[in-house]
């Protein structure tokens, strides 16, 4: 047991280390892609320059995500935003197909909010839907990249994807934290799955969702209420 404990410290000492180190040095890279794209995105869209959206962190806990700004903030007579794809605009439709929308997420990572390889990070209205082997993608910190990303991006169906989560958490190793970092910019340079829209609701397990609506949007600060101990579906 102390054996399991202290390997188990081991990992997640390297894990951060590596998070750190990997961070700063990509930030340090890609300083010059942030420049432009905000400037881009400012004389585009205006203010803001940055999207921050709650969403679940590790234990079903609230987190900030950062990324760029890909939307405007159009609603429709009620006050609603109106669905992703009429929102966005040419410059977030490339920013997302290139994934550097996600690029701020580093400062996340830097911050010990998230990890460079992770399952990703998913709205808190999910968290309830979730059976309790899916529920497991709660128990470590989101990550920018992940195995599901690199096996199908959003090609892939809900329970496929967050199987996979699991699969990685079952499987970690630091050697597969970087098979997988290398993986993304293989999908990232041929832009696998980049046409197919990321936002499809997670409705639950074997339920479907009310006719004509796919998903939806949700404003920077999500209403509904997080719960540190996540109530799990046992279901299904």
């Amino acid at each position: 047991m102390t054996t399991a404990r202290t390997q188990r410290r081991m990992d997640l000492f390297l894990k951060r280390s590596f998070d750190l180190c990997f961070s700063l040095v990509a930030l340090v890279l890609v300083s010059p892609i942030l420049v432009v794209v905000s400037i881009l995105i400012w004389a585009t869209m205006g203010r803001p320059i940055f999207f921050r959206q709650v969403r679940a962190g590790k234990d079903g806990c609230r987190l900030r995500v950062w990324k760029f700004r890909t939307m405007t903030n159009d609603r429709d007579a009620n006050g609603n935003l109106l669905f992703d794809d009429l929102r966005e605009t040419k410059l977030g439709k490339f920013l997302r197909a290139w994934s550097l929308d996600e690029l701020p997420q580093f400062f996340n990572v830097l911050s010990g909010a998230m990890s460079v390889v992770g399952p990703r990070p998913l709205v808190g209205r999910y968290i309830p839907r979730y059976n309790e082997r899916q529920a497991l993608r709660l128990t470590v910190k989101p990550g920018i990249t992940g195995l599901a990303q690199v096996s199908g991006r959003r090609n892939l169906d809900w329970p496929r994807r967050l199987e996979l989560d699991v699969q990685y958490i079952e499987s970690w190793s630091f050697g597969l934290d970087l098979k997988l970092i290398l993986g993304t910019f293989g999908k990232v340079f041929h832009r696998d799955g980049a046409e197919q829209s990321e936002e499809i609701e997670f409705w639950g397990n074997g339920v479907a969702g009310p006719p004509g609506i796919r998903y939806h949007p949700v404003d920077e600060d999500e209403p509904l209420p997080f719960s540190p101990t996540p109530p799990i579906d046992k279901s299904a």
